[in-house]
């Protein structure tokens, strides 16, 4: 069945075809739920009744300052269908972000639970590429 994405604005909507590429027909994007513009508050009630998985480059607002001080909205969720943050040193194109969704798609491929977890996709400036899960709920806080 796969997971229902939900690509943030501050994405490019083409990450919707690459999701459904991958295996994921329910991936859709803000603009396409008439979402634009919306609080990071009011999209998270959409994520967490839609049982979305949001994938977004905002990741301060959403999982706080990352593993080593996780918060953010989804901190306040005990239950959720994961988050995927994507970031990039190097330049935040169209090609980057494509690129870097790939590779959490094959990461979530191999293991796709990602419930109440963070799946952090970051290129640095020197090309290296690291992908990191962890926890993010209120229950392990």
């Amino acid at each position: 069945m796969g997971m229902r994405f939900l690509i943030d604005e501050c994405l490019t909507p083409e990450l919707v075809d690459l999701a459904i590429a991958a295996g994921h027909p329910e991936a859709t994007c803000v603009r396409d739920r008439a979402l634009l513009s919306a609080k990071d508050w009011e999209l998270m009630r959409v994520i967490v009744t839609g049982d979305y998985t949001l994938v977004t480059n905002n990741s301060f607002d959403f999982r706080g300052a990352g593993n080593e001080d996780p918060g953010g909205l989804y901190a306040r969720e005990s239950l959720h269908a994961g988050l995927v943050c994507l970031h990039s040193e190097v330049s935040w194109g169209f090609e980057t972000q494509r690129a870097l969704f790939q590779i959490a798609l094959e990461d979530l491929a191999i293991n796709p639970d990602l419930v109440n977890q963070v799946l952090e996709v970051y290129e640095y400036d020197d090309g290296r590429v690291d992908v990191v899960r962890y926890e993010l709920s209120n229950a392990v806080s």
